[in-house]
Parts: structure tokens; sequence; C-alpha cells
């Protein structure tokens, strides 16, 4: 067994049970985000994958809220999303990425959105999924959330954000160098 994996399955045997009570609570809460869907074969795999039970816990802690919200229609992997009502609060005041972040010249935020999702093992969520996710709310009336960005978009110095004022969805972009205090990310898990 290697180190990581023991890292894992120590976690797990502190923390783990009381983080699956919590989701599996979430779960029952919000069935109309996982219609069809019964927790016995969530929370088995999730079992069988301790580093993404660690992943949730991340979300958790910086104010996700992460939920069951459906399948991937690629890999039929579960899928959970941040389903907080306001872009996490412990993920807010970041920049798009690493490139973005050390262009500030001045003021730079303490980190990036990419470089966190990376150290939770997650993802931002995609211009389709944070539509997807809308569907549940509405969310990030009062905030917004990077959106993973087309190379093509970055490129260019710009990432997108998401957020929904006047009855509806808006995708926009800023300079990925920007940030502000009422603009974090959403993550997604596969499991």
């Amino acid at each position: 067994m290697n180190t990581r994996t023991k890292d894992f399955k120590d976690w797990y045997a502190d923390q783990g049970e009381a983080l699956l009570g919590l989701l599996k609570h979430r779960f029952e809460e919000h069935p109309i985000r996982h219609q069809g869907h019964s927790w016995t074969p969530i929370q088995k795999r999730l079992e069988e994958q301790p580093e993404k039970l660690w992943s949730l816990q991340q979300m958790e802690d910086t104010g996700g809220e992460p939920d069951m919200v459906g399948l991937d229609s690629e890999t039929g992997s579960i899928l959970f999303f941040d389903c907080s009502p306001e872009s996490p609060k412990g993920r807010r005041s970041v920049c798009y990425d690493r490139e973005g972040l050390e262009s500030r010249k001045s003021y730079p935020p303490e980190n990036n959105a990419q470089d966190m999702a990376r150290s939770m093992g997650v993802s931002l969520l995609t211009e389709a999924q944070y539509q997807y996710l809308q569907q549940f709310g509405p969310l990030d009336t009062k905030t917004s959330s990077w959106l993973d960005t087309p190379q093509s978009v970055r490129l260019l110095g710009g990432a997108l954000f998401g957020d929904y004022r006047y009855g509806r969805v808006f995708i926009y972009h800023n300079g990925a160098q920007s940030y502000y205090s009422a603009r974090g990310f959403r993550a997604a898990l596969l499991v």
C-alpha cells in the first residue's frame, strides 16, 4: 500500500463516515437533483474510492455543499457539483489561473481558481455544466463563479464566469488576472 492510499484510508477512518452521513442527508433533502437514483450505489462507489470522498470533503469545507446531480453522459460516472446558493465562500477573491495571478502588477490575490481546484482533486464547472446546474437554482444571484475556459479564450487573456441575474443565467468574460470578493468557483467531481 502506498503512503497516499494509507493517508486516505486513515482520513476515511477519522472523518469519512461523518461526511457520508452529511452527503446522504443532502441527497435525501434535494431529490430533484437526482431523480431516479438511490443513495446505496453512490455510497458504495465512494467507499471504494476514498480519495474522491476526500475531494468532496474539500468541497464541503470551502462552502460548496456538494451533491450528486446526475451521471456523466460519456463515462457513466456519478457527478457531484457544488450546490451552495452562492459561489463557495472559501473559494472567493481568486483570479482564474496561475498565469493570471503572476501577471498582476499590484495587489495580487492569495490564490487562483485552477490551482485551488487541482489541489482539491476537482475541476471547475464547464459552461454546459453551469447551465445544467442552474436548473436546480437560481444560484449565484449575488456572486459569480469562474468557469472552465476554452483555450481559445484563455490565449487572448480572458476567462469565463457565470451568474444569475434578471431571471436568467449570464455567461460573461473578464481578464484572467481579475478577482473580486464576490467571485469564486464551483467545482465538479466525477466518481
